[in-house]
């Protein structure tokens, strides 16, 4: 499919339309926080403890303040920052090794196969929280560990994706004429076989970025993520969480903030994939 018929079904699908500006929008505010927010994220100013929005001492809190006084806006901003981060992060990590493996699986095949995949389905058969808890247990807690962890339970799935688009594409009469020619397993892979493999990659990983920021969310909010001074929405929600009864104003915007991201991260990835093969579009009712 051209990409000038990409943009131009892409520009006429509505959920593909709301989710890029979701995701526009996250993606601004990320970018916006590495050179301005309202306060600085980490100062504590226990005079406007659990604040609601509005004025105090002549200072604007927006979305009111925390348990220790820290500005919600100015720490929901730098959150966008750090959850970009990881999307990118985890999503590039996972796709570089999962379509490796499954490169080299379809390809190969035989005992590369069978190990490989076999090795896939060990991970895929743990509950990824549960897998990602272990691993980040294993490591220690903190950020970076917690990206390593939710990247490593995303690995199989970009590697079951990539193994399903080599066998097809494989099977291809260009891809016999290419090898009858002599021409190496590489430049088999580099010029005939990889280009036309990307595009449902590029859908996974769409969706797998919301996954991404949401299982690492899910890990700061249990405390395996980063130390409470950093902003991060899941830690932000656990830290605030006593205080929803009286204060839920310190919650919502983190939490908002999360399921806003991974809904536009989510309807992108689903229309780029009926924009892509409208032959994976479900049908209504189902």
């Amino acid at each position: 499919m051209k990409r000038s018929r990409v943009w131009a079904r892409l520009a006429r699908h509505r959920m593909s339309v709301t989710g890029a500006a979701l995701v526009a929008a996250f993606a601004c505010v990320a970018i916006v926080s590495f050179f301005y927010t309202p306060h600085d994220p980490r100062e504590v100013n226990l005079a406007a403890k659990n604040l609601p929005p509005g004025e105090h001492d002549g200072e604007r809190y927006a979305f009111g303040a925390d348990a220790v006084g820290r500005d919600i806006l100015s720490r929901t901003m730098a959150g966008a920052r750090i959850s970009l981060r990881v999307g990118l992060f985890v999503v590039a990590g996972a796709i570089l090794v999962g379509a490796a493996a499954g490169t080299l699986s379809a390809y190969y095949g035989g005992a590369v196969d069978g190990l490989l995949m076999r090795f896939m389905d060990m991970l895929l058969a743990v509950p990824g929280i549960l897998l990602a808890i272990v691993i980040v247990t294993i490591l220690g807690p903190g950020l970076r560990n917690a990206m390593i962890a939710v990247g490593i339970v995303a690995i199989p799935q970009y590697a079951r994706v990539m193994r399903a688009e080599v066998l097809r594409v494989k099977a291809q009469e260009y891809v016999s004429a290419a090898r009858a020619l002599g021409a190496s397993d590489w430049r088999i892979l580099r010029r005939a076989v990889l280009p036309n493999c990307l595009a449902p990659l590029f859908v996974q990983g769409t969706l797998g970025m919301g996954t991404a920021i949401l299982e690492t969310a899910g890990l700061s909010y249990l405390g395996l993520g980063d130390d409470p001074s950093v902003p991060e929405w899941g830690r932000m929600i656990a830290e605030q969480f006593g205080y929803v009864r009286r204060a839920w104003w310190t919650v919502v915007p983190p939490l908002a903030s999360i399921s806003l991201v991974v809904l536009g991260f989510n309807l992108l990835g689903d229309g780029l994939r009926d924009v892509m093969d409208p032959r994976l579009r479900q049908t209504p009712g189902a």
